[in-house]
């Protein structure tokens, strides 16, 4: 593995851990709210659809073929976790375990979320990229490391969840909604804070 793309791997995984940067872990959160540990496959399909809706406009941004509003993305990255926390009110009964593990309006509302959000990790990538021709390289390997970081965050989520419901026998329900409002309410706050307003 060559020093750049191992580099803009471990930027891309320690990105997703930045607390500066938690409106995303946050999503990860509502997004994956409604599934539990039997569910594995998926919310890996789920995450990575996320990925690849992120990776489009994180690619057409950092090659400057969009522009964009960074005010209005910052607005709508919080919309899109209040949006996800919404549609997990009406998921209540265990609706996730009857997807599809891939062809599902879950993993197609991650990727039209995750092309919003990748405007949102535009700017950061641009402070780092190399002015050289191993552009394609970085954005690769900074889209792995995002990928795997936020696998390694649902994981741990997943965890928590098979441990709350089975040990403490909290309700499936109730561990929807109380994750649901707790992201809902923080995306609320997020929004407000924003120029926006």
């Amino acid at each position: 593995m060559s020093s750049v793309f191992y580099t803009y791997l471990e930027l891309g995984f320690h990105h997703i851990f930045n607390l500066k940067a938690y409106d995303h872990m946050l999503f990860l959160f509502a997004l994956c709210a409604i599934y539990t540990l039997g569910d594995w496959r998926k919310v890996i399909a789920l995450v990575t659809s996320f990925t690849i809706g992120h990776s489009i406009t994180l690619a057409l941004s950092t090659f400057n073929i969009i522009k964009f509003d960074t005010g209005l993305i910052e607005f709508l990255i919080p919309v899109t976790i209040l949006f996800t926390c919404i549609t997990n009110f009406f998921k209540l009964k265990g609706a996730a375990s009857k997807q599809h593990t891939i062809f599902s309006m879950h993993n197609l509302m991650a990727v039209f979320f995750g092309l919003v959000h990748g405007m949102g990790f535009s700017n950061y990538l641009k402070s780092l990229l190399g002015k050289n021709s191993d552009t394609w390289l970085q954005l690769l390997a900074f889209n792995i490391g995002i990928e795997l970081g936020q696998l390694l965050i649902v994981f741990i989520l997943l965890i928590a969840a098979f441990l709350i419901l089975n040990l403490f026998n909290a309700k499936r329900r109730d561990w929807i909604m109380v994750l649901s409002s707790a992201a809902a309410g923080i995306a609320l706050i997020l929004m407000m804070e924003t120029k926006i307003f």
